[in-house]
């Protein structure tokens, strides 16, 4: 029988409840020890095949001698003397300051978390799913060193397809983890273990590592956010490589926020990992985005995907995105590369030690994509490389017609007799929209996107089946994919999205401290008090334009080539008079600031990087000049004014409201 447990601690799921409980004086050790407790029951129904296991077939496709799938999501787990060391850790970091203060100090504070287990965490074995790969890590990896400095808890580190080469969850001989939505179908990987603990309420965030897709795909299947990074955002020294030229740290949690916090916490460059390479990107993306779709979208008509994909595209208009159809074979002509290219030589070169001391020990379909390694010469290698950097030529062509790509996560969702049957076409198919990703050196974030419907075939046990979408950028559009996940989540919620495979919502009225409080306002777990961190991003200057730097007019290309993104349309406060300026080419309006008898004139908000901000002034000819500019709502902004002496005797073009008016009247 479960052990009792806490009062509520089932229901401390975000990252944001583990924040409110710690404010509210929740007795954390108690609280993190039952955690763990539960773990380890659950962890131990399953190694029986008991009724909660809810697992596919061993990687062998055979059941237990109970005839209950087993399942391990955790390879291992925290043991007493490992939490108990922790807790004393935090109680002596806590010892005479406020809670704020620690919080604000050590943003993770108390939260527990798990880890893909190819990543180092000193004292804990590593075995990728390999027992004759298992050894001690000497260090933490530099992502978990970074995680316990702020706060965070380890509980446990997770399956995945052995030494991270799969999309499905099943290459493990620690057992296949379900869908925690869908226990007929696999989890996907390699990932697996990590989504499934997020997606069941068991962590409030973990890590995986991301290649081909494996912190994208698990998500879409578990109903969860994956974060893949751009590479070299987050190092990945201690993390045993997969494609080391490749690899990403990937973060899955129940919200966008969530996974943000936990980016914010581990970004950064870092000495030990040579593909380190951090550049903080742009805030924000368009106020009304250009999203690239694939004009012909595969995804599987059986399981409902289409009518999934069709909604999804309709949220998009919903949220104000303008939607652009793309040819998305350059980019599969990218993808085909991975694994029909020498990278997966790296793969080879990262176990080549097990390979000639024990090549038996690997796992067959592991061992079969790993053996494709040696095929390859020094010649076929670079000829391979400037397939790619044609491709990347190509591929960059796209972000002057779009802002950001939106694909299906995953084309279908199979079930773990379909993977038995076919184990490497039904994982490539998976790989479909996630393969190119990482060798083009995008950004991508996973997040829910509904349901496609009921898996009746005998596969999902009548289940509904979790639908995914991801959101690709360019390099260093992280913080831009947060912001607009954060808003696509928000309006996923509208629609009594689950976290995960809980039963909480996205607006829930849980009180996660045990405490009742009337007064209090209904909770959103992708909210927090204080806010959660955000990661960084590069400075700007918010820059008003009011003519000729409109955008599609003829100097808005001056913003645009220096990474302006536009954020706003909006007016001045009634204080201004617009005038057109004689004899200036191209035709520029002059706005001037009044005592009295002034107008709302239509204008522009630009995010321009500080760093541009010198060459972009030097083109900046008198009369006009930078001033500040007050916004109709009352803020002022860095914004086109002009001299008024240069007025005298000018069109007073007021009435038009503004430049795009006047333009369009002659």
């Amino acid at each position: 029988m479960q052990p009792a447990l806490p009062r509520n601690e089932a229901n401390l799921l975000t990252i944001g409840d583990w924040y409110a409980a710690v404010r509210a004086g929740a007795d954390l050790p108690a609280l993190l020890r039952a955690r763990l407790t539960r773990l380890r029951h659950l962890r131990a129904q399953a190694a029986q095949g008991g009724p909660t296991s809810q697992g596919g077939p061993t990687s062998q496709g055979g059941p237990t001698s109970q005839g209950v799938p087993a399942t391990q999501v955790y390879i291992e787990l925290a043991d007493e003397a490992r939490l108990e060391a922790r807790l004393a850790a935090l109680q002596a970091l806590a010892a005479g300051r406020t809670t704020e203060d620690l919080q604000r100090t050590h943003p993770l504070f108390g939260v527990p978390f798990a880890i893909k287990d190819n990543i180092d965490a000193e004292g804990w074995p590593t075995t990728a799913a390999c027992p004759a790969w298992a050894h001690e890590a000497k260090q933490h990896a530099t992502v978990v060193r970074r995680l316990l400095d702020a706060g965070a808890v380890l509980l446990g580190k997770t399956n995945l397809d052995q030494f991270a080469t799969g999309l499905v969850g099943t290459r493990s001989p620690y057992g296949a983890p379900a869908s925690a939505l869908a226990p007929g179908r696999v989890s996907g990987g390699s990932s697996s273990g990590s989504a499934v603990a997020v997606a069941r309420g068991e962590v409030a965030f973990a890590l995986g590592t991301d290649t081909a897709g494996s912190g994208r795909v698990p998500a879409g299947f578990n109903n969860i956010v994956g974060l893949k990074p751009t590479p070299g955002r987050v190092s990945t020294a201690g993390v045993l490589p997969a494609c080391r030229s490749l690899d990403c740290v990937s973060i899955f949690a129940l919200t966008v926020d969530d996974a943000a916090a936990v980016l914010a916490v581990v970004e950064g460059a870092d000495e030990g990992d040579e593909y380190s390479a951090f550049a903080p990107g742009p805030a924000a993306l368009p106020a009304a985005p250009r999203v690239g779709v694939p004009r012909e979208v595969l995804a599987d008509a059986a399981l409902g995907y289409p009518r999934a994909w069709a909604a999804a595209l309709q949220r998009l208009r919903d949220l104000g995105a303008s939607i652009v159809e793309l040819d998305f074979e350059p980019l599969f002509a990218v993808a085909r590369l991975l694994y029909e290219g020498p990278w997966v030589a790296e793969r080879w070169l990262a176990v080549r030690p097990l390979i000639e001391r024990d090549p038996g020990a690997i796992e067959p379909t592991v061992a079969g994509i790993i053996g494709r390694a040696t095929g390859w010469s020094a010649a076929q290698t670079f000829a391979a490389q400037y397939a790619l950097q044609r491709g990347r030529r190509d591929a960059q062509r796209l972000w002057h017609e779009v802002d950001l790509l939106m694909v299906p996560t995953a084309p279908r969702h199979p079930s773990f007799e379909e993977v038995a049957a076919d184990p490497v076409g039904a994982n490539a198919v998976l790989g479909t929209y996630t393969n190119f990703v990482n060798l083009l050196g995008w950004s991508a974030l996973a997040v829910p996107a509904g349901f496609a419907g009921d898996a009746t075939d005998g596969a999902g046990s009548g289940s509904t089946l979790p639908f995914g979408v991801t959101f690709i950028g360019p390099a260093a559009a992280d913080v831009q994919l947060a912001g607009w996940g954060r808003a696509w989540q928000r309006a996923v919620g509208q629609h009594e999205q689950p976290l995960g495979a809980t039963d909480r919502r996205l607006i829930d009225d849980t009180d996660v401290t045990g405490e009742a409080d009337e007064a209090d306002e209904r909770r959103t777990p992708i909210a927090s008090e204080p806010p959660l961190p955000w990661p960084a991003s590069e400075p700007v200057l918010p820059i008003a334009v009011v003519g000729a730097h409109l955008s599609g007019l003829p100097l808005n290309g001056q913003l645009l080539e220096r990474g302006a993104t536009l954020v706003q349309r909006t007016r001045t406060a009634k204080r201004y008079r617009l005038y057109e300026l004689p004899g200036s080419q191209p035709p520029k309006p002059g706005l001037l600031r009044v005592p009295e008898g002034g107008e709302a004139i239509e204008l522009e908000v630009w995010h321009l990087p500080q760093r541009a901000v010198g060459s972009f002034l030097a083109l900046i000819p008198p009369p006009l000049g930078l001033g500040a500019v007050e916004l109709a709502d009352g803020r002022h902004v860095h914004g086109f004014l002009c001299e008024a002496a240069a007025l005298q005797g000018a069109l007073d073009i007021t009435p038009y409201g503004g430049w795009r008016a006047w333009l369009q009247s002659r």
